[in-house]
C-alpha cells in the first residue's frame, strides 16, 4: 500500500504561508495613505482652474468609492485579503495620491463648490405639430 503523499503539514504550512501574505499586505494598506502623494503627479494639477478641478475631485471620489467597494467585495472571498490588495491596492494608492494633490490645489487656488443649479424657471412653450416643428 502507497503512502500518502498528503501531509497535513503541508497544508496547514501553505495556510500557515497564505495567512502571513495577507498580514504582511495588510501592513501596506495602513501606508497606503501616508505612501498616495508619491505614486502621482505633483504637477499635474498646477494649471487646472477651479471648475476642472471640482470635476477632478469628484470623479476621483467617485473611483476611490468604486475601488474601496471593489476590494471590500474581494476580502469576503477565500483568499480575500490577498486577492483585494494584488488586484486592487495599487490602483487604490494611485487615485488616493491623485485626491491629495487635487485637494491641495483646489485649497490653493481658493476655489468653492458650484451650488446646485436653482430649477430653471418653466416657460410656457406652445406644443409641437405632428412634424415636429413647433407651432407658429
Amino acid at each position: 500500500m502507497a503512502a500518502s503523499s498528503f501531509s497535513p503539514l503541508r497544508g496547514f504550512g501553505a495556510l500557515l504561508a497564505l495567512l502571513a501574505a495577507g498580514v504582511a499586505l495588510s501592513g501596506c494598506a495602513g501606508m497606503s495613505e501616508t505612501v498616495a502623494p508619491a505614486f502621482a503627479d505633483p504637477a499635474k494639477y498646477e494649471l487646472y482652474d477651479c471648475k476642472q478641478l471640482e470635476a477632478e475631485r469628484k470623479a476621483l471620489a467617485k473611483r476611490t468609492d468604486d475601488l474601496r467597494m471593489l476590494m471590500e467585495k474581494a476580502e469576503t472571498g477565500a483568499g480575500g485579503a490577498v486577492v483585494s490588495e494584488l488586484a486592487y491596492r495599487n490602483d487604490y494608492v494611485a487615485v488616493r495620491g491623485q485626491a491629495q494633490l487635487a485637494e491641495e490645489a483646489w485649497r490653493r487656488n481658493k476655489c468653492r463648490e458650484t451650488p446646485p443649479e436653482a430649477t430653471a424657471p418653466t416657460a410656457a412653450t406652445k406644443p409641437a405639430s405632428k412634424s415636429g416643428r413647433a407651432a407658429h
